[in-house]
C-alpha cells in the first residue's frame, strides 16, 4: 500500500445493483494485498519460490502500484461526490487513522514484550512520533513502523494535492497532472536528492515538527474558512507535501516518488472515462503513456546506482514487469467490472487495509521463534505459509469488523453532525458532479 488499500462497503445482494458495481475494486485490493503478503512472507517461507519469481517480478512493488491506481480511481471521485473538503477529511480520518494507530500500537507492544522491533524509531522517540503523526513518515525522515506505512506517505501527499486542486476548481484536469508527474519522473527524477531537508537543512525532529504544523494548520484553514483564505491554506499544504515528496523521501528514489502520483492521476482519468466525462480513447492513450514514462524513468535513473550488469538486468526486469502488470491488472479489472465476483474475493478486498498494515507484525512474531529460522522441506514451508496467511486473514477480519467498519460509521455520523451544526461544507461555486458515480446505491454508501 503500500499505496495503501481502502475499505469498501459490503456488496449488495443484487449483482447488477449499484452496491455491486465496485466489487471489482475489492477483488483488485485483495489480489494486491496478497501479492504484498507473499513478498514479505516469502523472505521466511517458500524462499526458493520467491527467489525464482524475483528474477522476473517484484510482487510487493506490483501490489502497491495496484493500490495506488485504485486510490487514484476512487478518492477523487469521493471528494467530488461529497462536494465538501470538511466531509472528505472527516471521512479520511475515520477510515485510515483508527487502524493505523492500532497497528503502530501493536508494534510498540510487541517491542515491549520482546517479540518485535521498533525499526530504529526508539533512537529519537520525539522525532518518531512527529514523523508518523500525519502518516507521512517516509517523507519526514521516519523509519516506517510498521514497514508498509511508507506508502501511506504518498497517499497523504495525494490527498493534500487533491484538496488544493478541488478548491481551486482545476481538479478535472487529471490527464495533465498524470502526464506532468510522469514526465517529471523521467526529466528530473534522477536529479532530485533524497532526504535532503532532514540531512542538510535541519534535524529530522525540527523538519517533522514544522511540516506537521504547516500541514495541520493549513488543512484546518481549508476546512473552516471560505474564499481566498481557504484556497491559500490548501495551496500551502499542497506545496509542503510536494516539496517533501520531491526533496525528502527515503525508501524510494525521487523518480519512483514522482511516478506514484502519475499512476494515481491515471486512475482518476480512467474513472472519468468510465463515468462518461472523458473520451475512452484518450484515457487509454494517457494510461499507456504514463506507464511507458514510469517504466522509462526507472530503467534510466537506476543506472546511477552502479549495480553490476547482472544485478541491473534483474532489477530492470522486475521494475518493467511490476509497473506493466499493475497497469494491466487494473485495466483487466476495469474491463470485467460488470461481472459477479465470489464473496470470498470481495471479502479480501474489504479487509485488505487490515491485511496490508497487520501482516508485517504477524510475520515478525513468526520470525521471532528460532524454529522458524530452521530449514524446512518444501511441503512444510507451504503449510507454514498457509498458516501465516490464515492468521493474517483471521486477524484482519476481526479488526475490520471491530475497528474499521465501526469507525467508518462513526465518521459518517460525525460528518452529518457537523453538517447539522455548521451547515453543509459546500461553497456555492463547488457543486458536486451532476452525475452520481457508479458506486453509491441506496443503503450502500460510496467509499473512497
Amino acid at each position: 500500500m503500500s499505496g495503501p488499500p481502502q475499505p469498501s462497503p459490503p456488496p449488495g445482494p443484487d449483482a447488477a445493483g449499484p452496491g455491486r458495481r465496485l466489487a471489482w475494486l475489492d477483488v483488485l485490493r485483495g489480489v494486491a494485498a496478497l501479492a504484498v503478503v507473499f513478498d514479505h512472507a516469502g523472505q521466511h517461507v517458500l524462499q526458493h519460490v520467491r527467489v525464482v519469481i524475483y528474477h522476473w517480478f517484484d510482487t510487493g512493488q506490483y501490489g502497491v502500484f495496484v493500490f495506488f491506481l485504485i486510490s487514484g480511481y476512487i478518492v477523487p471521485a469521493s471528494l467530488e461526490r461529497k462536494g465538501g473538503v470538511r466531509t472528505f477529511w472527516v471521512s479520511r480520518l475515520f477510515r485510515l487513522y483508527p487502524l493505523y494507530l492500532l497497528a503502530v500500537g501493536i508494534a510498540v507492544a510487541l517491542y515491549l514484550i520482546h517479540l518485535g522491533s521498533l525499526r530504529g524509531e526508539d533512537s529519537d522517540p520525539a522525532a518518531s512520533v512527529l514523523s508518523q503523526l500525519l502518516m507521512m513518515s517516509n517523507v519526514l525522515g521516519g523509519q516506517n513502523l510498521p514497514s508498509v506505512v511508507w506508502s501511506l506517505s504518498y497517499e497523504m501527499v495525494f490527498y493534500l494535492l487533491l484538496t488544493a486542486l478541488f478548491i481551486a476548481r482545476v481538479n478535472q484536469r487529471s490527464s495533465w497532472y498524470a502526464l506532468a508527474f510522469a514526465a517529471a519522473a523521467v526529466a528530473i527524477g534522477g536529479l532530485l536528492p533524497q532526504a535532503y531537508l532532514t540531512s542538510n537543512v535541519a534535524t529530522p525532529r525540527l523538519i517533522a515538527l514544522v511540516a506537521d504544523l504547516a500541514v495541520l494548520s493549513c488543512v484546518a484553514l481549508a476546512i473552516v474558512r471560505r474564499g481566498t483564505s481557504r484556497l491559500l491554506g490548501a495551496a500551502v499544504a499542497a506545496v509542503v507535501a510536494i516539496a517533501l515528496l520531491a526533496f525528502n523521501g527515503t525508501w524510494i528514489g525521487p523518480w519512483e516518488a514522482l511516478s506514484i502520483p502519475a499512476l494515481m492521476f491515471t486512475g482518476t482519468v480512467l474513472y472519468r472515462a468510465e463515468q462518461g466525462q472523458y473520451p475512452w480513447r484518450k484515457a487509454i492513450v494517457i494510461g499507456v503513456t504514463v506507464l511507458g514514462l514510469a517504466i522509462a524513468a526507472g530503467l534510466w535513473h537506476s543506472h546511477a546506482w552502479g549495480l553490476s550488469a547482472h544485478a541491473e538486468l534483474l532489477w530492470e526486469r522486475r521494475w518493467f514487469s511490476s509497473v506493466l502488470l499493475a497497469g494491466l491488472t487494473f485495466g483487466a479489472g476495469l474491463a470485467l467490472r460488470h461481472l459477479r465476483w465470489p464473496r470470498a474475493l470481495t471479502w479480501l478486498g474489504l479487509i485488505s487495509y487490515s491485511v496490508y498494515l497487520l501482516h508485517p507484525l504477524v510475520i515478525e512474531v513468526y520470525h521471532h521463534f528460532s524454529w522458524t529460522r530452521q530449514h524446512h522441506p518444501f511441503w512444510a514451508q507451504g503449510l507454514l505459509a498457509a498458516g501465516i496467511l490464515a492468521v493474517v486473514i483471521a486477524l484482519s477480519s476481526v479488526t475490520y469488523l471491530c475497528v474499521e467498519r465501526p469507525m467508518q460509521n462513526v465518521g459518517r455520523r460525525v460528518g452529518r453532525w457537523l453538517d447539522t451544526q455548521f451547515g453543509p461544507d459546500r461553497a456555492p461555486d463547488m457543486i458536486p458532479l451532476a452525475r452520481q458515480p457508479a458506486m453509491a446505491g441506496r443503503g450502500h454508501p460510496a467509499t473512497e
